[in-house]
């Protein structure tokens, strides 16, 4: 730990106006030492124990230097600058039930730094003192007008001028450390991009067809067989104004000329979907019986359709999936991070918690009420889950180039004909439109 991390300022009484609000900014940036790069993950019992040398709390073993030696004064500096973070006046005493919810913080804060640390040395990345002097000029240019207030901060937050340049330089080596994963992170092949494309293709590089038409929609046969007379002798824009106008009980196109915009294939109810997409242009059609009636119809423009080239894509694929794959490849990593440092990480007896190799888990899952683990439990088994964690396998057949680790299949019993019951309804596909747009009764005249 940097050499004035133990020294404990005196409390300060707070501030007011803008330089306060530069100095809760400032807190901010001085709080939080990494960059979001680590994922912190629920890790087995330690297999071994070794003794925390006399007068230390916790010991980490590896640790570059003597930082894995972690002393009390330590710990009650972490935790004085938790309880200023945390909004308290100082530091709650053993027994406050604040005391408990303070000290996990302060000791996370201790072992992110120390296993940080230790990182850093194990890939051999550095920070030099030059960069930390940088960047704190840097952050006082933004957060203080002079450097008299950024002294008040100091005092008011409780942090030594040694706390600063640690932080500093955890967020640079956290910053650091993340830039070369994201190089070391594997790219994707090119046979990958091709299979991302055939299988995206219809989906994502394809513009459906689209049909521009007017309708003229009503339940009386007659009617539209009325319509379709007066249209036959002239189809003219003037005309469907005024047969559609006369004869459609459709709202949203009888004061429009009967007139749909262009409608992508396969949005339309069938079967007026298929009659639209295979007429010509110009030529009146119909009528089609569908559910609001019958339609007669005539396609005014159609816009075929159009697949984007593997060429022309090429590089957004490329983006997407080396996003992901990068991504996979942090996460992978943090998480063996925080296994394998947690696991050189051992605390002394009332400094243990869940990042201590030596913390005893109790197996319960956090969800579940306490009263489910009594000698004789009054809470209904429903209310109790079960205290395995699973794997979530994936749904076989479901990894594909667009679904890299597959669609997860849901683990849990099912009652009879639960399947058919869960079995997705039939009907217009989500997002349809009807045929015309009319509502599902259209009165008649």
């Amino acid at each position: 730990m940097s050499p004035d991390q133990g020294r404990k300022g005196t409390p300060g009484k707070g501030g007011s106006g803008g330089p306060a609000v530069a100095a809760r900014r400032a807190l901010l940036v001085f709080g939080a030492i990494f960059v979001v790069l680590f994922v912190i993950v629920a890790i087995a019992e330690g297999l071994g124990d070794p003794s925390v040398p006399s007068g230390d709390i916790a010991l980490v073993e590896d640790a570059p230097d003597d930082l894995g030696e972690i002393n009390q004064e330590q710990f009650d500096h972490a935790l004085d600058l938790a309880a200023v973070q945390g909004g308290e006046e100082k530091a709650p005493k053993p027994g406050d039930p604040k005391y408990e919810e303070l000290k996990e913080s302060a000791l996370g804060t201790i072992f992110e730094a120390v296993w940080l640390q230790g990182l850093a040395a194990e890939m051999g990345v550095e920070v030099s003192q030059k960069e930390v002097n940088d960047e704190l000029k840097k952050i006082k240019k933004e957060s203080f007008k002079t450097e008299a207030e950024f002294q008040k901060f100091l005092k008011e937050s409780n942090f030594s001028l040694g706390d600063i340049y640690e932080r500093i330089k955890l967020q640079t080596l956290s910053q650091t450390i993340l830039a070369q994963l994201k190089e070391e992170a594997p790219k994707p092949s090119r046979r990958e991009l091709e299979n991302y494309y055939e299988a995206a293709k219809d989906t994502q590089f394809t513009t459906k067809p689209t049909r521009e038409f007017r309708v003229v929609t009503n339940k009386d046969r007659q009617k539209v067989d009325a319509a379709f007379k007066a249209l036959s002798k002239d189809n003219s824009a003037k005309n469907w104004e005024k047969v559609a106008a006369k004869y459609s009980t459709d709202p949203n196109t009888n004061k429009k000329g009967g007139l749909q915009p262009a409608i992508p294939e396969g949005t339309i109810e069938e079967p007026l979907n298929a009659e639209v997409f295979g007429a010509q242009k110009g030529v009146l059609e119909g009528p089609v019986k569908n559910r609001f009636g019958y339609t007669i119809f005539e396609v005014v423009n159609s816009t075929p359709e159009s697949v984007q080239d593997f060429k022309t894509v090429e590089k957004q694929i490329e983006s997407t999936l080396a996003g992901e794959m990068e991504q996979e490849f942090i996460t992978d990593f943090s998480s063996n991070f925080t296994v394998e440092w947690t696991a050189r990480t051992f605390c002394a007896s009332g400094f243990v918690v869940e990042r201590c190799a030596n913390y005893k888990s109790s197996g319960h899952p956090a969800t579940a009420p306490e009263g489910c683990y009594e000698a004789d439990p009054k809470t209904p088994a429903e209310a109790c889950p079960a205290p395995v964690f699973q794997a979530i396998p994936a749904v076989p057949g479901s990894v594909t180039p667009l679904e890299r680790n597959g669609k997860p299949l849901l683990q849990r019993p099912r009652q009879a004909g639960e399947e058919e019951a869960a079995a997705a309804p039939e009907g217009l596909p989500e997002g349809a439109i009807p045929p015309t747009g009319a509502p599902e009764e259209a009165p008649s005249e």
